[in-house]
């Protein structure tokens, strides 16, 4: 699951984990990130020493044999993914690419971080690397919006699944006991207060955040990358 920050992509991962049949990963290259980039995050010194600092270190653990489940759910951030890497490791996988409308990701975002700019959040990158995906499957990843999640989990979880060849069973992936996970990366403390407190998605709220200067600029300029995947959703 291809993503963003400040999207429901902790929550996506809270229903996938629920399921009796799979295992998840939270965010595996956030170290390999932080390392490659000297950005000082929240709780930096905890998620380096937390995951591997080697970007080809955590790609073998994702596609090796480390990999115990016959159904595991990969939690990845898009803007965590080096420009000219080499993709190949995700032809055997499947893809999917949670998406959210720019303006909502960048009001959440700085409530959270003191700055934002475009590779913080990850849009651009997003759609550069739906691109590279689908040209290495030979087939588009299916897309999610966050709002349409929201609006009818059910309805999107059931197609989704359909289209990667699971069982949906709603009783699983729409319900999960509060709390953190073991799964859940070294940040948790600082980003997942919300979703501790969660027994399932949240309702869907309309929001036309409104953002000023800089950021509306942002939000305006990360329309064109967030509607070339918009446009391929699943709609249900």
């Amino acid at each position: 699951m291809w993503s963003g920050p400040r999207n429901i992509s902790t929550a996506m991962m809270r229903a996938w984990e629920n399921r009796p049949d799979c295992e998840v990963v939270d965010e595996p290259f956030y170290a390999a990130y932080l390392a490659a980039t000297g950005l000082d995050h929240p709780m930096r010194t905890d998620i380096l020493a937390a995951q591997s600092n080697d970007y080809n270190t955590v790609i073998e653990q994702l596609t090796g044999a480390n990999v115990a489940s016959e159904l595991q759910y990969q939690k990845h951030m898009t803007h965590h993914i080096p420009r000219g890497m080499d993709m190949q490791w995700c032809k055997p996988l499947r893809h999917c690419f949670l998406i959210r409308d720019p303006a909502e990701v960048i009001a959440s975002y700085v409530q959270k971080m003191p700055g934002v700019d475009e590779d913080a959040i990850g849009i651009t990158r997003q759609a550069e690397l739906f691109d590279e995906i689908t040209d290495i499957c030979e087939q588009a990843p299916a897309v999610i919006d966050s709002n349409d999640v929201l609006r009818n989990p059910e309805g999107v979880l059931a197609v989704l699944s359909e289209q990667l060849g699971l069982p949906f069973t709603a009783r699983h992936m729409l319900q999960w006991p509060a709390g953190r996970r073991d799964s859940d990366g070294a940040w948790a403390p600082h980003w997942y207060h919300n979703v501790e407190q969660s027994t399932g998605f949240g309702p869907y709220r309309p929001s036309q955040p409104a953002l000023q200067g800089a950021h509306a600029d942002l939000a305006q300029a990360m329309q064109a990358p967030y509607q070339h995947m918009w446009q391929r959703r699943i709609q249900a």
